[in-house]
């Protein structure tokens, strides 16, 4: 059964959730995975958004975090900042997901300028609760395009700590957890022993040539390196037929 690369990132994001998982959810493509998991392997995950839903349930992906529709069946619904230090700060969240215009080899993301802070060359819209997500949950997963201008050897600005200079420098700035994979429309990267990314499992059809040419560092490949899992029928059927039947996330389909 054909799909589109999307598909393809979005269903493997699913995979990396697991059933009893608290996830701090963002809109479109990780909203698109939760729901995934949610609907076939992870019954049990508790999604929470930062407008301070709970367990929420929605029937069809919400356009923002203040959609009404995630309040509808949620388990709780409590201001943004209950959410932040209750939540996330307090350790009780498993999994968030990140994004940003810059991801070195470490997993360090920048969402706050290109270039020298003082004299930038692009202002970005900065952390809002990104940093908080980075530094209090125990995994976060990242979906996004593989570019060479996105995967620079070391970020410009560092809004949301990975793994810093390896697992140490995080360890040493008091924080536990940290990168777990980053799911890009070429591969899926893990981190290795030092905090370093690798490709783990290269999408099909995609060689390592173009996955290297897309990253600014010497990117290392996994020993036993293995092809991406498809989507099955029904992780296609949710998503074109229950979770984004008009292709607003997913765009046209070939």
């Amino acid at each position: 059964m054909s799909y589109t690369n999307r598909e393809l990132m979005a269903v493997a994001a699913a995979r990396e959730l697991e059933n009893d998982d608290r996830v701090l959810v963002g809109i479109g493509m990780p909203n698109l995975a939760c729901n995934v998991a949610k609907r076939t392997h992870a019954p049990d995950l508790r999604m929470v958004y930062e407008s301070g839903t709970v367990g929420s349930n929605p029937d069809s992906p919400p356009l923002s975090i203040g959609d009404p529709n995630l309040a509808s069946g949620a388990l709780a619904v409590q201001p943004m900042l209950d959410g932040f230090q209750y939540y996330l700060q307090a350790g009780r969240l498993d999994v968030g997901f990140l994004g940003g215009a810059q991801i070195d080899r470490f997993g360090n993301i920048n969402s706050t300028v290109i270039g020298e802070y003082d004299d930038p060359i692009v202002r970005l819209p900065g952390s809002g609760g990104a940093c908080e997500i980075a530094c209090h949950v125990d995994r976060t997963l990242v979906v996004t395009p593989h570019t060479e201008r996105r995967f620079p050897e070391e970020v410009d600005f560092v809004t949301s700590p990975g793994y810093v200079g390896g697992r140490e420098g995080r360890a040493k700035l008091g924080l536990s957890g940290g990168p777990e994979a980053i799911i890009t429309d070429l591969a899926v990267c893990r981190f290795d022993a030092s905090g370093e990314l690798f490709v783990d499992t290269l999408h099909p059809g995609v060689e390592r040539r173009e996955v290297q040419e897309n990253t600014g560092w010497d990117l290392a490949f996994a020993d036993e390196l293995s092809e991406t899992p498809t989507p099955d029928e029904e992780e296609l059927r949710l998503l074109r037929e229950e979770l984004d039947p008009e292709g607003r996330l997913m765009g046209e389909r070939d």
